[in-house]
């Protein structure tokens, strides 16, 4: 199983061999605004398996140390594609074409992105957030707070009444980001994930 340190997920099934914290990681980047160079980042929608799907799976991939089936990209991407965003910035003028990595494109490569879905909880619409990533060296500029803001106001759109994740207890950072989106800790879960922790369900009611 992944760090717990070390990235920036979350998943729907906490008891999969490959559960990990809700925006484990992302302590750097719930610090300050947007920062030096955040305006460089550009942001999209979920455009097509064939545009985006090695690109989603690049960024996850490479904070987990085990990476997970493609089957469980599609089911996200194929059932709630308007749900997912992505966060690309140019390559470096440095870099050449031969040195881009699968997923990138005229935009550039993927930095970060939030995966989400929609369910019914007791006859009202509730939006998840099941996985968000920011590679290490882009946090701190506010990309994880425009990817999951982005998300926000997606499930608004689609009629959902409410937003909700689980994140680890230890997980400071993770908490701080979404409590400053207006995130609650609605429930604890006690020995939530494999490794034992308990983590917070946090919950975002929307208007």
């Amino acid at each position: 199983m992944a760090s717990a340190a070390s990235i920036a997920v979350t998943t729907a099934d906490p008891h999969s061999a490959e559960s990990i914290s809700a925006g484990s990681g992302i302590e750097a980047a719930t610090k300050g605004g947007t920062g030096e160079g955040e305006g460089a980042v550009s942001y999209h929608a979920f455009r097509s398996e064939e545009a985006d799907l090695a690109a989603v799976m690049r960024a996850v991939q490479a904070e987990l140390s085990e990476p997970y089936s493609v089957f469980t990209y599609r089911y996200f991407l194929h059932h709630w594609p308007a749900l997912t965003f992505l966060a690309r910035a140019p390559r470096s003028a440095n870099q050449g074409t031969a040195e881009a990595t699968e997923g990138d494109d005229a935009e550039g490569r993927c930095v970060g992105a939030v995966v989400c879905k929609m369910e019914a909880e007791r006859a009202v619409a509730r939006g998840y957030i099941a996985m968000l990533v920011v590679a290490k060296e882009w946090r701190g500029r506010g990309v994880a707070t425009s990817l999951v803001t982005r998300c926000i106001e997606a499930m608004k759109a689609a009629g959902c009444a409410e937003v909700v994740l689980e994140a680890e207890v230890t997980n400071e950072g993770a908490l701080a980001l979404y409590g400053n989106l207006g995130f609650i800790r609605a429930k604890l879960l006690h020995r939530y994930y494999l490794n034992g922790s308990d983590a917070f369900r946090l919950k975002l009611l929307l208007p």
